[in-house]
């Protein structure tokens, strides 16, 4: 939280402002691999019209990834090869949809717990500017260096809190 008298005020209240931090990965691209081993590939006659080419030639192909269990089914084109071409760039794309979405949910997770719930008494650090103070709650460590913790001077809060989660570790342990 952040404690400041703004320039507006004129009785020179504290204001109180609430802020909430969650520091992300960059997301990834993933590429997909596909193993032939983890694929079904059935061949069937096609339905619809083509007359006795349609009726005698197995064209169309459906391809069952295992592992997830999507099927993609096509029967489209005349010729076998390429309703299988098709196909696998059909299942490629949604592999690749479905491990984005994992992906999304994975970082929503991760922002959501880094987050919280944002309420006032969900604090770790209050800056208080009128008293150019910095307090990390979780550690209770108070110092009077606003400024130079303000342009990154990070040091001795760090070590702090380094030296704090040790010493929940050898508790644990």
């Amino acid at each position: 939280r952040v404690q400041r008298v703004p320039a507006t005020e004129t009785q020179g209240r504290v204001h109180t402002s609430t802020v909430t931090v969650a520091v992300l990965p960059e997301m990834e691209d993933v590429d997909i691999e596909v193993n032939e081993k983890d694929l079904k590939i059935d061949t069937y006659r096609a339905s619809g019209a083509g007359g006795q080419h349609i009726n005698k030639t197995e064209s169309a192909v459906r391809i069952t990834h295992l592992p997830t269990g999507i099927v993609v089914a096509c029967q489209d084109q005349r010729s076998q090869l390429k309703n299988k071409d098709k196909a696998m760039r059909v299942l490629r794309a949604k592999l690749q949809d479905q491990a984005e979405q994992e992906a999304q949910a994975s970082m929503a997770a991760d922002r959501k717990s880094q987050v919280g719930t944002g309420d006032r008494s969900e604090r770790i650090r209050t800056y208080n500017y009128p008293q150019g103070r910095v307090t990390d709650h979780r550690i209770n460590l108070t110092l009077y260096k606003l400024d130079a913790v303000l342009n990154g001077d990070l040091d001795e809060i760090i070590q702090a809190l380094n030296a704090a989660d040790q010493a929940a570790k050898m508790q644990e342990a």
